[in-house]
């Protein structure tokens, strides 16, 4: 940032085709900053109108860029089954305090192929009794897929909520091999 709080340079954005839908994806700088669901029309717009505001900064769409190149490659990976997880640059900017940390630890801490709970989570952060807070920092995970949150599911086997939605949730945990194929 500038001595005046802003970016220095606008956050690229790029929208991807995946098989959990269009994903949108922007980047600054420091890293990959967001991944949105379900990315057409209104909900695309949505998201970058909202990203500005927090960013001070009109994100621009350029899949070309540098920032989001190898972003992009890697998301692209991942949903060919070539790819167990992400070694990208991220930037956290859009998350703070309690949340941040979790979806650190989750990012860090959680495996392709495994889940963890919601209660396991909170113990992992230091904050055994927090397993609603950490729900909530599902809910506002501005990297989904990225910093895996669909990893996160009920102690008494329950998939959970999402953001995305439950089925792009199923379609996640079948792609890592948690949770079957469906059959049609």
């Amino acid at each position: 940032m500038d001595s005046h709080g802003q970016y220095e340079q606008q956050p690229a954005w790029a929208v991807v085709a995946t098989d959990i839908g269009p994903l949108l994806l922007a980047a600054t700088r420091d890293g990959l900053v967001n991944v949105v669901f379900h990315a057409t029309g209104p909900v695309r717009d949505r998201a970058l109108e909202r990203l500005g505001s927090r960013l001070g900064a009109e994100p621009v769409e350029d899949p070309g860029s540098p920032l989001l190149a190898e972003a992009i490659r890697q998301v692209a990976a991942y949903f060919k089954g070539e790819r167990r997880g992400f070694e990208l640059p991220l930037d956290w900017s859009l998350i703070t305090g309690f949340n941040r940390q979790v979806l650190r630890e989750l990012a860090s801490g959680v495996p392709y192929g495994t889940v963890v709970g919601y209660g396991d989570l909170a113990r992992r952060v230091g904050q055994p009794d927090a397993a609603q807070a950490v729900g909530v920092a599902m809910g506002s995970n501005p990297l989904p897929v990225v910093v895996p949150c669909h990893r996160v599911v009920e102690s008494d086997g329950g998939i959970g909520g999402f953001g995305g939605g439950l089925e792009t949730k199923r379609q996640l945990l079948a792609l890592e091999g948690v949770l079957p194929e469906p059959l049609f």
